[in-house]
């Protein structure tokens, strides 16, 4: 499953990662050339805040998932 994210502070990366890391799926962050672990806060904080980031999880049909992070999911 993808799908493109937008945080807006780093409360946002913060409960991002929080879901991320009670998924059992791997997830990825993508920004240009570059891909990080979407269970690292340190990572997602990196990557920056208040720009979109591409969305990659292994498993596709991770409802539990996707519920608690689509506040953050921009078209």
């Amino acid at each position: 499953m993808k799908f493109k994210i937008r945080l807006e502070n780093t409360q946002d990366a913060e409960e991002f990662v929080n879901a991320a890391s009670q998924c059992g799926s791997d997830i990825d962050l993508h920004s240009g050339v570059v891909y990080i672990d979407g269970k690292s806060l340190l990572g997602v904080l990196a990557m920056g805040i208040k720009r979109e980031l591409d969305v990659h999880v292994s498993e596709h049909d991770d409802s539990v998932f996707l519920n608690a992070v689509k506040k953050f999911v921009v078209a």
